[in-house]
């Protein structure tokens, strides 16, 4: 039986108020409708997209804050794309990066292959498979007033953290314009490690 999603939280609100004072943080997107989401809130040469990389976006967020470990790494991904990667929790969890933060905006739908519903609308906690996987902070928000307590958590490096957002289905424009991988690598290595990214 499908639950009905208890969420109005708006995704582009939400990631708006996530992003606004990012600092110098690396952001890695999953695919899809969190590339758009993030590209809306503002285009940032740190922002890594990952359009086509179903399932990667927290293992790439890892290896960041693993090679970067005076830096805040924050996963901006799916649920259906997080639910392709649960591995990844383990690995991360056993890791333990202290600078890693993973948001899952999670509106209960394949947004990209016709709204079909997920296992989190059927009570997959992935929150709880988080916690499971020893993640020290976990957590699913619902309201305005959560998400206000939990994004400076997201910036804070005391522990890897997993944060699942529940979002309402209101569907946007799917309009960005950076979409070349190569150029996308390129810009974000070189806003990381300036002159030395080509060396």
């Amino acid at each position: 039986m499908v639950k009905k999603i208890k969420a109005t939280l708006d995704r582009r609100v939400v990631i708006n108020k996530i992003l606004e004072k990012r600092g110098e943080a690396l952001v890695v997107t999953g695919l899809g409708s969190s590339c758009y989401d993030v590209g809306a809130a503002g285009d940032h040469a740190k922002n890594f997209y990952l359009w086509g990389g179903m399932g990667a976006a927290a293992m790439v967020g890892l290896g960041l804050a693993l090679a970067q470990p005076k830096r805040q790494v924050i996963v901006i991904t799916g649920d259906g794309e997080m639910l392709m990667g649960l591995g990844a929790l383990a690995t991360i969890g056993t890791q333990g990066p202290r600078n890693l933060a993973i948001v899952v905006i999670d509106n209960e739908l394949y947004s990209e292959t016709g709204m079909q519903p997920t296992h989190t609308s059927r009570g997959v906690d992935l929150a709880g498979m988080a916690k499971a996987a020893q993640f020290p902070r976990t957590g699913t928000i619902f309201t305005e007033a959560q998400l206000k307590t939990w994004v400076p958590k997201l910036y804070s490096p005391a522990g890897s953290t997993f944060v699942a957002v529940k979002v309402n289905n209101t569907r946007y424009p799917m309009a960005i314009r950076l979409r070349d991988g190569a150029h996308i690598k390129n810009r974000f290595r070189e806003a990381l490690l300036g002159n030395a990214a080509f060396d």
